[in-house]
This record gives C-alpha cells, structure tokens and sequence, in this order.
C-alpha cells in the first residue's frame, strides 16, 4: 500500500496519514487542509492535490499528526529520499508492461488521483449527497459513484467511524474496498481491526 501510494502519488505514508488525520481532527474549521466550506468547491475538485501538498509542507503538522506511520529501511531511504521517483518508477513498469498503452494508462493514473481521491472524494464528499449519521461535519455519501473510488464516497459513514474498515452502513451500500480487504484477509495480507 506504501509502494503504491509512494508510484502513484509521490506522498509519503507519513505526509498522507497527517493530512487526512489533521483533516479529521479540524473538518470544516480553518485549519481543515481540504474543506469546501473553507476553500471554496470549485478549489477543492481542481486543485485538491495542490491543497494536500500545501498541507505536507508544514513539517511540524506532520509530526504532530504522522505519528505511528512506519519508519523502516525502505521510507527513509527509498520514498522520503526519492519522492517523484515513484511516478517514474510507474511509467516505467507501466510502459514495460503495456508498451504504448502504458503511457496512455499512467497519464489516466496522473490524471485521475488528484482529481478523484483528492478533488472528488475531499470536495463532493463534503459537499453534496446523504448522511446516515449526523456528524458534526458536512461529510455525506455519494452512492453508487463510491465505486469509482474505493467506496470512499461512503463519506459521512468514514466520517461517523473513521477507524472502521468497512464503509457500508445501509444493506444497500456497496464498499468495494472492503471487499478488496476480504480479499487480502483470505489471502493472510490484512487483518481488520474495526468495522
């Protein structure tokens, strides 16, 4: 997950965790890295992965709120030292694997992150659809489009429980992510700590 965050993205573990838990701990205040309320929605769909790394600059945050995120071999001699090199790294492997189309598919990926999982997700999420629980935020569902992003569209439920696993409340909701994790449970690769 690490190696993928760090190729497809070029966010460390530690900036990302951060991030999102500083989003958790000040949603919808002035402090919130990526609320629509505070910045605007139209700032948040286009240019929520330049608000993420805004964010990740402010170095002391990111000790505050990274706590607890590996610190092994790899984060700091690979994907702290090398950031970017995660997107090379992923256009090489792409292009090797794919030829032409490898290309065509890293610049759907280089595309599609920043506008889907930091523009979409941070910004409608907060912004338009329903709530199964009235959290103290604008957080809301956007059902079934959550399948675009993992189930994280399952905003308000995230928001209601944010160390739950599983994102689905409503028999009707589908979490894809949580069936990938179904997946890497069967396969012995995660363990569920909350649902």
């Amino acid at each position: 997950m690490r190696f993928w965050l760090w190729a497809n993205t070029g966010m460390l573990t530690k900036e990302w965790v951060a991030v999102h838990r500083l989003h958790h701990q000040k949603c919808e205040k002035p402090d919130d890295p990526h609320s629509p309320q505070i910045h605007g929605i139209w700032k948040v769909l286009f240019g929520g992965a330049w608000l993420y790394a805004d964010a990740s600059r402010d170095r002391k945050m990111i000790e505050q709120y990274g706590r607890g995120t590996p610190d092994d071999w790899i984060e700091r001699n690979v994907y702290s030292r090398y950031p970017n090199l995660g997107y090379l790294v992923m256009l090489i492997v792409l292009t090797a694997l794919f030829h032409g189309w490898g290309i065509v598919m890293w610049l759907v990926i280089v595309a599609w992150i920043p506008f889907w999982a930091a523009g979409m997700v941070n910004g409608m999420g907060h912004w338009w659809g329903y709530r199964n629980t009235n959290t103290p935020d604008c957080s809301r569902n956007i059902f079934p489009w959550d399948l675009l992003v993992g189930g994280e569209f399952l905003h308000n439920n995230h928001h209601a429980n944010p160390a739950a696993a599983k994102l689905s409340h409503k028999w009707w909701e589908f979490d894809i992510g949580w069936a990938y994790i179904q997946i890497l449970r069967a396969l012995g690769l995660a363990t569920v700590r909350s649902r």
